[in-house]
C-alpha cells in the first residue's frame, strides 16, 4: 500500500494506483471527461489536472501514479486555473445548443461548464462542423460536432464489447470518431456507448426528442431477457415507458446492460399488445370481458377433466415468468390433479435430477476465472453480459476453450474474445469430445477414466488448465442444456470437476430458469414433460407467456399438435398463438406487474410495476389467482405478490437454509423474506448441481461405444 496526502487528508491506496483512484477512495471529486472506472486510462481531456507538490506543472489525476509521501492539491489556484483553461479549450468547437440536445440535463460537459466555464472565450474564429453519420437504428451520431474526443466510446468497443467498431481518424481539429468504411455499430452492448458519452455526441435514436430527462420518473426494475437479472432504471412519462438505462450493481451487471434490455421497451407500446380478453367463436375472435373469459376457461377445464381425466390437462410456462406466476401455475395444475406442467420447452433430455441446475458461482466470479471450458453456447448472443465478464478475464490472461459447432461459434469471429481451442463438431459429438478431456484429466491425475476416449493435444491442454485450481470452470450453455444427452454431459463435467477442483455450472437460458426449478414448475410425480404435451397428448393446454411455435424444440410440429386439443388457453402480453388458441388472456409484461426472478447465480431479485397495465391487461399472478378461486382450489388466497412469494419460499427453502436478497429489492418483499429468515438470505445451499449419475453415464457410454450409432443432436431451434 502507498500513502499519499490529498487536500490535507491521508489516503492509502494500492501500489500502481493513480491519483484519481485515491481521490475516489477519499470521496474527493476531481472533474473529468475521458476517465471511466471500467475503461483504460487515456488522459485525453486533461480536465482532471491537479497540483502535485514538486511537479513543475499541473498533472492529470487519471494518469499520474501515486508515490509514497506524494502531496496532491485539487483546489489550489494552480489546479483550478488549469481546469478552467481546459474547459475553455473544450468549448472552442462545442456548439451551445443545450436547449435542443437530448443529453441536456445529463451532460457532464454542461455540468462542469457551470463550475469551470468562463463568461467569454478567447476564441473568435469559425467553429468546426462535423458531418453527420448513420451507424444503425440504435445510436444517433447526427451531432458529432459536440464530440470532445474523449474516446470513451472507442475504448468501450475495444475493451468491453470486444469489437473496435468505432475509431478516430485524422488529427487535431480534423479528428473525428467514426466507423470503419462506413459500417454500422452492431455490438449487442452498443447502447452503453450512449450512457458513457459525456456530451451529446452519441444519443439514443428510439428515445430521441421524445422527452426531456427532467420530465421522467425513474423506477427500479430487473431485466426479464436473460439469466443475468440485470438491474434497470425504467424511466416513465405519462404512464408510458420512455427509456431504460442501467442501475449499477457490481455483483450482477456492473454498470452495463445489453441492447435487448435497453431498447426492447418499444414493444411495450406497440400495436402488437393484447389489451382485452378474446374468445374464438366460429373462427372469429370476439372481445369479451374478464368474467366471461375466465368462466369460459374454468368451465372448459372442469368439463375436459370430467370427460378425459385430470391427466388430460397440461400447462406450458415460459421460464421468463416470475417466481410468483410459476408458483401459482404449479399450484393450479396440481390442484386440478394434474402433474403436467413444464417450463423446459426447448429441452430434449428430461431426466429427473435433484437440486437446481444453476451457475454454481457468483456472476462476478466469471471476471476472475483463469480458465473456462464452454460447452454448447452462443455465449455472446445468449449471455452478452456473461460474455463481457469472461472477456475481461481473458484480458487478464484467462484461457477460454470451447466445445461446440459452427452454429454456436461461427468460426470464432462472433465471440469477440480470444479462444485458444475450438473443438468444432456436430452436437452428437460433444459428449465424445468432453470424454476426451475426461480421459486426459484421468491420465494427469493418475486415476481410472470413467469413459473411453482419446487424449489428443487439445484435450490435454484443456485438462492441464482445468487442473490448475479453483479459478477454472466448465460452463454448460443453452445448447448443452437442450441437448438430447444433457444429463450425460453434466455427469462428465461433474466427474472432471471432482478430480480437478474446478467449478461446473449452467449459464441457464432464461430470466427465471432457476426459479422455475425451485417452485417445481416441472413434473414431480410422473407427469408429462413439455415434449410429451407438445406431441398432442393433452386435451386442454394452458400457455403461460410462451409461443410454442417459436419457443419450443418442436417448432411447427407443436402448432399441429395443439390444434388437435379441445381447448388451448394463451396468457400473453401480445397477440400471439392465434392459430392454436381458443382463449386469449392479456397479461402484463414485467413493467406492469410485480414479481421475482432468480438469476443464473441463484440471486432472487424482486421488482414492482413501473406503469399501470395497458387497457384491460392484468398481472398473470392475479389472473391465475382468480382462476384458482373460480375452480374452487386451495392455495389461492394471496392478496399480493409478497404473499405468493412467501408461499413459494416455504416450499423450496427449508429451516436452516437461506435466500439471497439483493439490496436493490423493494422493501415489501425484503420484509416477507426477513420474516421467514431473520438473518437474511443465501440460496446457494439449496441450489446444488446434480451429482454424477451412474445410470445416465453408463447409458451414455453404451451410446458412444455402439458401432455405427451416435446420439441424436438436440432439435432446439434458433430464436
Amino acid at each position: 500500500m502507498v500513502e499519499i496526502e490529498l487536500d490535507g487528508q491521508k489516503v492509502e491506496v494500492a501500489e500502481g494506483s493513480m491519483v484519481m483512484h485515491a481521490a475516489e477512495k477519499a470521496g474527493t471529486y476531481i472533474p473529468h471527461f475521458c476517465y471511466h472506472k471500467k475503461l483504460s486510462i487515456a488522459a485525453n481531456c486533461r480536465m482532471c489536472l491537479v497540483d502535485v507538490e514538486k511537479a513543475p506543472k499541473a498533472m492529470p489525476a487519471c494518469a499520474t501514479p501515486v508515490a509514497q509521501g506524494m502531496v496532491v492539491h485539487t483546489k489550489t489556484d494552480k489546479a483550478i486555473k488549469a481546469q478552467q483553461s481546459v474547459m475553455e479549450f473544450l468549448l472552442i468547437n462545442h456548439p451551445l445548443d443545450c436547449p435542443i440536445c437530448d443529453q441536456g440535463g445529463e451532460c457532464q460537459l454542461q455540468d462542469l461548464a457551470v463550475g469551470y466555464g468562463g463568461s467569454s472565450s478567447h476564441y473568435e474564429e469559425e467553429k468546426r462542423v462535423v458531418f453527420q453519420k448513420n451507424v444503425g437504428p440504435l445510436i444517433s451520431m447526427e451531432e458529432m460536432s459536440r464530440c470532445i474526443h474523449c474516446t470513451r466510446c472507442v475504448r468501450f468497443g475495444e475493451e468491453i464489447a470486444g469489437d473496435m467498431e468505432l475509431g478516430m481518424s485524422n488529427r487535431g481539429e480534423h479528428a473525428e470518431i467514426e466507423t470503419f468504411l462506413g459500417e454500422t455499430v452492431d455490438s449487442e452492448l452498443s447502447g452503453n456507448m450512449i450512457d458513457i458519452c459525456p456530451v451529446g455526441a452519441l444519443t439514443s435514436k428510439p428515445f430521441r426528442y421524445n422527452a426531456r430527462t427532467w420530465e421522467l420518473s425513474r423506477r427500479k426494475s430487473v431485466s426479464p431477457h436473460d439469466s443475468t437479472g440485470a438491474n434497470l432504471i425504467v424511466q416513465v412519462k405519462n404512464n408510458r415507458v420512455m427509456r431504460v438505462v442501467p442501475l449499477e450493481n457490481e455483483a450482477v451487471n456492473e454498470c452495463w446492460i445489453a441492447d435487448r434490455d435497453r431498447f426492447s421497451y418499444e414493444a411495450l407500446n406497440s400495436g402488437d399488445r393484447l389489451t382485452s380478453p378474446m374468445i374464438k367463436q366460429d373462427g372469429q375472435w370476439l372481445t369479451v370481458d374478464w368474467t366471461t373469459a375466465l368462466e369460459y376457461v374454468a368451465n372448459g377445464l372442469k368439463q375436459i377433466k370430467a370427460n378425459h381425466g385430470a391427466d388430460s390437462l397440461g400447462l406450458l410456462a415460459s421460464p421468463h415468468s416470475t417466481v410468483e406466476e410459476l408458483s401459482l401455475a404449479a399450484t393450479l395444475m396440481r390442484g386440478l390433479g394434474s402433474d403436467n406442467i413444464d417450463h423446459r420447452l426447448r429441452h430434449a433430455d428430461f431426466t429427473a435430477h435433484t437440486g437446481a441446475r444453476y451457475l454454481g458461482m457468483p456472476i462476478a466470479a466469471l471476471s476472475t476465472l483463469k480458465h473456462a471450458l464452454v460447452v454448447g453456447s452462443r455465449l455472446r448472443k445468449d449471455h452478452p453480459l456473461f460474455a463481457q465478464r469472461i472477456r475481461q478475464a481473458t484480458r487478464r490472461g484467462a484461457k477460454v476453450d470451447v466445445i461446440g459447432s459452427d452454429r454456436e461459434f461461427h468460426g470464432g469471429n462472433d465471440w469477440a474474445l480470444p479462444v485458444r481451442h475450438f473443438l468444432n463438431a456436430s452436437a452428437d459429438q460433444w459428449g465424445a469430445l468432453l470424454a476426451n478431456v475426461a480421459v486426459a484429466v484421468a491420465a494427469e491425475k493418475g486415476v481410472q477414466a470413467p469413459v473411453t476416449g482419446t487424449a489428443d493435444a487439445a484435450a490435454k491442454a484443456i485438462a492441464t488448465n482445468l487442473c490448475a485450481g479453483t479459478d477454472a470452470a466448465i460452463l454448460l450453455g443453452n445448447a448443452a442444456a437442450h441437448h438430447v444427452d444433457a444429463s450425460a454431459l453434466l455427469s462428465l463435467a461433474n466427474w472432471i470437476a471432482s478430480h480437478t477442483g474446478c467449478k461446473v455450472g449452467y449459464l441457464t437460458e432464461a430470466a427465471n430458469t432457476v426459479g422455475a426449478q425451485l417452485v417445481k414448475a416441472q413434473p414431480q410425480t410422473g407427469g408429462q414433460n413439455a415434449a410429451q404435451m407438445l406431441s398432442g397428448s393433452c386435451k386442454a393446454v394452458v400457455l403461460l407467456g410462451c409461443e410454442p411455435a417459436a419457443d419450443s424444440a418442436a417448432g411447427a410440429a407443436a402448432v399441429a399438435a395443439l390444434q388437435q386439443a379441445d381447448m388451448v388457453v394463451s396468457l400473453n402480453a401480445f397477440k400471439t398463438n392465434l392459430d392454436v388458441a381458443d382463449v386469449l388472456l392479456p397479461i402484463s409484461p414485467f413493467t406492469e406487474t410485480s414479481g421475482t426472478f432468480v438469476n443464473a447465480a441463484g440471486l432472487a431479485q424482486s421488482f414492482h410495476a413501473v406503469v399501470k397495465p395497458l387497457g384491460e391487461t392484468r398481472p398473470a399472478w392475479k389472473v391465475l389467482r382468480v382462476l384458482g378461486n373460480m375452480l374452487g382450489l386451495a392455495g389461492f388466497e394471496a392478496e399480493s405478490t409478497a404473499d405468493v412469494l412467501a408461499q413459494a419460499v416455504r416450499r423450496w427453502i427449508k429451516p436452516g437454509q437461506k435466500i439471497i436478497v439483493t439490496n436493490q429489492d423493494h422493501e415489501t418483499n425484503i420484509g416477507v423474506l426477513s420474516r421467514l429468515h431473520a438473518d437474511g438470505a443465501r440460496l446457494l445451499q439449496a441450489l446444488k448441481l446434480t451429482p454424477p449419475q451412474v445410470a445416465d453415464l453408463a447409458a451414455f457410454l453404451r451410446t458412444l461405444s455402439a458401432p455405427g450409432t451416435s446420439a441424436k443432436p438436440s432439435p432446439s431451434r434458433s430464436r
